[in-house]
């Protein structure tokens, strides 16, 4: 049989990494700093290689942490779980989630099948309302939003990274007048949503040519709406990579070869004391877990 970490280095490190602090997962497991800090320095020793980067007053997992999370914190919740007395299949758990509605309705709700079979017992309320990271103190457990950033006084996670592209309608991009390139931009209404103010802007500097002005720049608060328009011909809308490419609409097409680096990301994100709550626990395992292979 190979040899197994000590399970109480094991609790140790991921406490540490769900809550990003080692003064928090020391008061979680009712232990002093120092001695939560020599079980997770035990862990390094036994895997052979560091799982945190340290910073002043904070601790973030590095690339090597992060697949040893996945791995091993769904193990410790099942055996938790196992030897918890009266633990029992019907119990329902809840998760308040706050997400933002395009990736809700091209990612999440693809993936809560799956979440529903492995685990029947969580139910998930899904809030689509603005400002979820100022609701996690009013009523919500976690937050899917998108963001250049999170609060470090919040747990969070990245999601995915992504680029900046410009979507228009197929019939912009053929016959006499299309739009070929990047300066008949000015020809056009550029479409921004109010979660990616500077994707435009973004994108205008990536090329080179800031003096570009569209004729007119219309607001979106809706990244759907924003979609439909596109493909009605009414503008070109500076949006992510993955919102195409999840938009699965033949009338829409992507305006120039530009690999454009974009500054927002989605994330994942929760007050740090609600990381050690089974709902929050169960769909961020998942969330991760699956985000490797199927990316709910």
């Amino acid at each position: 049989m190979r040899r197994l970490p000590p399970l109480t280095a094991v609790e140790a490190f991921v406490q540490v990494a769900r809550l990003g602090s080692v003064k928090a997962a020391a008061e979680a497991l009712a232990l002093s700093s120092p001695a939560l800090s020599r079980r997770v320095q035990s862990m390094e020793r036994f895997v052979g290689r560091s799982l945190f980067d340290r910073r002043h007053q904070a601790v973030v997992l590095n690339a090597e942490g992060e697949r040893l999370l996945t791995r091993l914190a769904p193990a410790l919740d099942a055996l938790a779980e196992a030897i918890e007395p009266g633990a029992g299949e019907s119990e329902i758990l809840r998760l308040r989630l706050g997400v933002v509605p395009l990736y809700a309705s091209q990612r999440l709700i693809g993936g809560l099948r799956e979440l529903r079979t492995l685990h029947p017992e969580l139910h998930v309320d899904i809030d689509t309302a603005a400002h979820p990271l100022v609701r996690l103190n009013e009523g919500l457990d976690a937050a899917i939003t998108v963001a250049r950033g999170i609060d470090p006084t919040l747990y969070s996670r990245r999601l995915e990274e992504t680029k900046v592209v410009a979507i228009a309608s197929r019939e912009l991009v053929e016959g006499a007048d299309a739009i070929r390139r990047p300066e008949d931009i000015a020809r056009t209404t550029a479409l921004v949503h109010r979660d990616l103010p500077e994707a435009f802007s973004v994108w205008m500097e990536a090329i080179g040519n800031l003096d570009i002005q569209p004729a007119a720049i219309d607001q979106f608060d809706s990244g759907q709406l924003m979609l439909d328009a596109a493909a009605q011909g009414l503008g070109v809308a500076f949006m992510l990579e993955m919102h195409l490419e999840n938009a699965h609409n033949d009338a829409l097409v992507r305006l120039f070869d530009l690999d454009v680096h974009s500054p927002y990301s989605y994330w994942f994100a929760c007050r740090r004391a609600a990381l050690v709550q089974r709902p929050v626990k169960v769909f961020h395992d998942w969330l991760f877990g699956a985000g490797e292979e199927a990316q709910p």
